[in-house]
């Protein structure tokens, strides 16, 4: 009686595990790979691909790196937000840094959130021919480092020293004829940062200086996006970048805005995020009509 039960519970058990196999690997996965076929949905089910001469070339979706083999921005390009996915819009790496709000304190080998974004922001202000100090940030030194300072002193009651009795620019070290971004804070003068030793027991004092509170250099060309494949810029990154590409290509500023504007969308529905201009896209288009004189083929 027992052995007759076995079989019956086991039977039963086999059947619901073909019957779910049926369904819900086979059903289901050609339900909706025939939802996906409707006009509208298949191009983006299948990947929202971008062709050149038949060919699959990119992805809309997913941004890519415009650089030489040296890693450095190629000036006929249009250049994508940074990228924290691999060595940079690594598919099978995506992801961001980690690194919060919270990061204003450089580590060994690894710079905070707070100083790469100002030395992100240098490096746009030099390769868009922006006036020295037109893309400064607030809380970033002229260098392109965290402006932060270590306070030494006695603290009272609520942890803040009140009188100091020694300031390190935490983030900067000395070079030979450059010192501190600030001479002096609070009556006392500021030192700069020595390689190897731990300032962590003062208090941690970010300076926000006198950047304007919208810098010229847009908050999405100096940090990078939580996947880390984001195709896509915002206008104002896209209209510092018109005249670089212009001179680059050899024609006027008022043709390439004309691409970027064929490449940008506005909020969805209307409400939802923000304007953006898809990279991938625009260069392409830019690579087909207007290429690099004796330099660039379309593709």
């Amino acid at each position: 009686m027992r052995f007759a039960s076995l079989i019956r519970s086991h039977w039963a058990a086999l059947r619901a595990l073909l019957v779910l196999t049926v369904v819900l690997g086979v059903g289901y996965p050609v339900f909706v790979w025939l939802v996906a076929q409707i006009p509208g949905l298949r191009e983006r089910s299948d990947g929202s691909l971008i062709e050149n001469e038949g060919q699959p070339v990119a992805s809309a979706l997913i941004g890519q790196s415009f650089t030489d083999t040296a890693g450095l921005p190629l000036p006929q390009y249009f250049q994508s937000r940074p990228s924290g996915a691999g060595a940079g819009y690594d598919a099978l790496a995506s992801g961001a840094s980690n690194l919060g709000p919270e990061s204003i304190v450089d580590m060994p080998g690894q710079p905070s959130l707070l100083t790469q974004v100002c030395a992100r922001s240098v490096a746009v202000e030099e390769a868009e021919g922006l006036d020295a100090g037109a893309g400064s940030r607030p809380f970033c030194t002229p260098g392109g480092k965290g402006a932060v300072l270590a306070v030494f002193g006695p603290r009272d009651r609520s942890g803040t020293v009140a009188h100091p009795a020694r300031v390190v620019s935490v983030n900067e070290p000395c070079v030979a004829g450059h010192g501190p971004f600030l001479t002096s804070y609070r009556g006392v003068r500021v030192e700069c940062a020595r390689p190897g030793e731990d300032y962590s027991a003062g208090q941690i004092v970010p300076i926000r200086g006198t950047a304007p509170e919208h810098p010229r250099v847009p908050a999405d060309a100096v940090t990078a996006s939580g996947s880390g494949l984001d195709p896509d810029i915002s206008p104002d990154y896209a209209d510092l970048q018109v005249d670089r590409v212009a001179r680059a290509r050899g024609i006027s500023a008022e043709q390439v805005r004309a691409v970027v504007r064929a490449h940008q969308s506005g909020r969805l529905l209307g409400f939802l995020g923000e304007a953006r201009v898809n990279v991938v896209a625009v260069n392409l288009e830019l690579d087909h009509e207007h290429p690099v004189p004796g330099c660039c083929s379309d593709g």
